[in-house]
């Protein structure tokens, strides 16, 4: 009975902080801005929770065509996204100071 708690316990603390984890936050900076089609161009380092090993710059989709106000190129980011069967999409972005 205390295996089956402790595992049960495990398994969901895993489950309630995996978003978390997966979800590193990235540095970069904006190359271009394209609000009517809800896409952002970003130089960035490397995104390990994207797999990717190196620096490089993408055009991403937004989540929300909203998270592009008030950015423009040359702004420092940080920024959060996704792969999906589309292609990479920015979940959240902030501006930098």
């Amino acid at each position: 009975m205390t295996i089956n708690i402790r595992l049960t316990t495990a398994a969901l603390l895993f489950v309630l902080t995996a978003p978390a984890i997966a979800a590193d936050a990235i540095s970069g900076d904006v190359r271009k801005i394209d609000e009517a089609n809800g896409k952002i161009t970003l130089h960035h380092g490397p995104a390990k929770s994207l797999g990717m090993d190196e620096a490089m710059t993408m055009v991403y989709r937004v989540k929300d065509a909203a998270m592009l106000k008030g950015l423009k190129a040359g702004d420092k980011v940080t920024f959060e996204a996704q792969e999906d069967a589309s292609g990479y999409t920015v979940t959240k972005i902030e501006k930098g100071k």
